[in-house]
C-alpha cells in the first residue's frame, strides 16, 4: 500500500490510497462470485454466466463497492499511523483501476494544528452575587402572587397595578372609530415596559378618568397611532399573609414554618446566583481564551453546532417554531454563535491533551458522591448508574469539563466583585 496526504487547508485533508492486487483482489473476486450467483442474464441459466459478461455488466457497481470497503478498511489504519485528528466522515473523491492497482482519493476535515497563547496572565472579574432581606422578600411575593386576589381600588394607578378601560381607536381628525373598539381591555402595567407609550399614560390615572395616548409608527412613512382609554377600574393584586398554615399549603408540607421557609429560600438563591456567577466566569473565560487563540474550526464541527442551537431553540418553541418563521435565516444568524462553540471545544482538547487529563472510576465514584449528597440519593445506586453504558460517556464528559475549567482557573487571576442580584418580574 502506497499513501499520499495532502493538506488543502488548516481543516482539510485529501488522502491518496494506492493498493496493489494483492490487497484488494481477493474482495474483487468474493463480489465478483456474489454478483455471478445473484445477476441474471438472458441466455444464460442464473450463475453461469461467463465472468467477462458479468463484469461488463456489474464492473461499475462492483468497483463502487470495493472502492468503499478498502477505503474504510484503510483509512483508520493510516489515521492512527500518522496522527490524524479526523473531524468528519472522509468522503471518496474518486477511484480508478488500472491494470493490478487501485486508486483511491479521500477527502475530509481535521482538527487544526495549534500552539495555545500563554493565558497565565489574564485577570478576569467574578461576581459574588450579594443576597439581601428584600431580595428574599421579593421571592417570597413572587411566590404569594400565585394565591393573591385583584381587588379594586380607588386610587391613582402604580406602576404594578392592572388598569381596566374602553380602548378606541381615533381618526386622523380625532374622532372616535367605533369600527375600533375593544372593551374591557387589561392593561398589565407591571409587564407592559416604562417607556411604553400605555404604561406611560395610564400610571397616575384614577377609574373614571380618560387619556388619550400616541404611539410611533415603525414605519416612519406613517402617521403616529392614536387611542383613547376610558378607564373603567384599578385593581391591585392583595397579597395573603404569609403564615404557617399559608406555607405548609403552598409547600404541600415540605416546610412548616415561616423560619424554615425564608431559609430555603435563601439557599436557593445562593446555590442559584453561585452558579450563575460560575457560568458567567466560564463565559467570559472562554470568550477570552477565543480573542487570543482565533483557530479555524472545521466546517462540520460548525455544522454541528448550528444544528444543536437551532434544534435548543426550537425545543424551547414547543417543539417547532410558529408558522412562517425563516428556520434557515435563524440558521444563518446562529453561524457565529456556533463557530465560538466549536472553537471553544477544540482549546479544551488541547487543554486536556497538554495535561494529560483522563477521567478515572474513582473520579466518577467521588462525583456520585457530590450528586447523592444533593438529593439524599443512594450513593452505591448512584454510582452504578453513572458507571453504566448509557450515562458513562456524558458523566465522563462532565467531569473532564470541570477539570479543564479547574486549571483555567488555576492558571489565570480571578478577583471578585460584590453584586447585587438583577430584579426581576415574574
Amino acid at each position: 500500500m502506497q499513501k499520499n496526504i495532502k493538506n488543502i487547508s488548516a481543516t482539510e485533508q485529501e488522502l491518496e490510497i494506492i493498493l496493489s492486487t494483492e490487497e484488494f483482489g481477493a474482495e474483487y473476486s468474493q463480489e465478483l462470485e456474489e454478483a455471478k450467483r445473484t445477476i441474471q442474464v438472458k441466455g444464460f441459466r442464473k450463475g453461469h454466466a461467463p465472468a467477462g459478461l458479468i463484469k461488463k455488466l456489474a464492473g461499475p457497481s462492483i468497483e463502487a463497492t470495493i472502492a468503499e470497503k478498502m477505503a474504510s478498511k484503510y483509512f483508520g489504519e493510516i489515521a492512527d499511523a500518522e496522527k490524524i485528528k479526523p473531524a468528519s466522515r472522509a468522503q471518496i473523491v474518486n477511484f480508478t483501476f488500472a491494470p493490478d492497482q487501485l486508486t483511491i482519493r479521500l477527502s475530509y476535515e481535521i482538527h487544526p494544528e495549534f500552539e495555545l497563547n500563554d493565558f497565565s496572565d489574564d485577570t478576569f472579574t467574578q461576581a459574588r452575587y450579594i443576597i439581601t432581606d428584600d431580595d428574599i422578600q421579593r421571592e417570597i411575593n413572587l411566590i404569594l402572587k400565585s394565591h393573591g386576589n385583584l381587588i379594586s381600588v380607588d386610587e391613582a394607578a402604580s406602576s404594578t397595578d392592572t388598569v381596566i378601560g374602553d380602548v378606541i381607536r381615533l381618526d386622523e381628525n380625532g374622532e372616535p372609530d367605533e369600527s375600533q373598539k375593544t372593551e374591557n381591555h387589561h392593561f398589565s402595567l407591571e409587564y407592559l415596559p416604562a417607556e411604553n407609550p400605555f404604561h406611560k399614560a395610564l400610571e397616575g390615572k384614577k377609574a373614571g378618568e380618560v387619556v388619550d395616548i400616541e404611539t410611533e409608527s415603525k414605519n416612519p412613512d406613517e402617521q403616529p397611532s392614536r387611542f383613547r382609554v376610558t378607564i373603567s377600574e384599578v385593581k391591585r393584586l392583595e397579597l395573603p399573609e404569609l403564615n404557617d398554615e399559608l406555607v405548609k399549603e403552598i409547600t404541600h408540607q415540605k416546610f412548616e414554618t415561616v423560619a424554615d421557609f425564608t431559609s430555603d429560600i435563601r439557599i436557593q438563591l445562593e446555590q442559584h446566583f453561585s452558579q450563575k456567577s460560575e457560568e458567567e466566569l466560564l463565559e467570559s473565560m472562554s470568550a477570552k481564551l477565543i480573542e487570543e487563540n482565533p483557530i479555524p474550526a472545521p466546517k462540520s464541527m460548525i455544522e454541528s453546532f448550528s444544528k444543536m442551537l437551532v434544534d435548543n431553540a426550537k425545543r424551547q418553541m414547543g417543539g417547532k417554531f410558529p408558522k412562517g418563521f425563516d428556520e434557515e435565516e435563524f440558521r444563518i444568524s446562529m453561524r457565529p454563535n456556533a463557530e465560538k462553540h466549536a472553537q471553544w471545544l477544540l482549546i479544551t482538547q488541547k487543554i486536556a491533551e497538554q495535561a494529560q487529563l483522563e477521567v478515572t472510576d474513582q473520579d466518577i465514584r467521588a462525583y456520585a458522591q457530590k450528586e447523592a449528597a444533593k438529593s439524599s440519593l443512594d450513593v452505591e445506586e448512584m454510582v452504578s448508574t453513572y458507571m453504566s453504558d448509557e450515562f458513562r460517556d456524558y458523566i465522563t464528559d462532565t467531569i473532564l469539563k470541570d477539570k479543564i475549567y479547574g486549571i483555567i482557573k488555576a492558571m489565570v487571576t480571578i478577583t471578585e466583585k460584590e453584586t447585587p442580584i438583577p430584579v426581576h418580574k415574574g
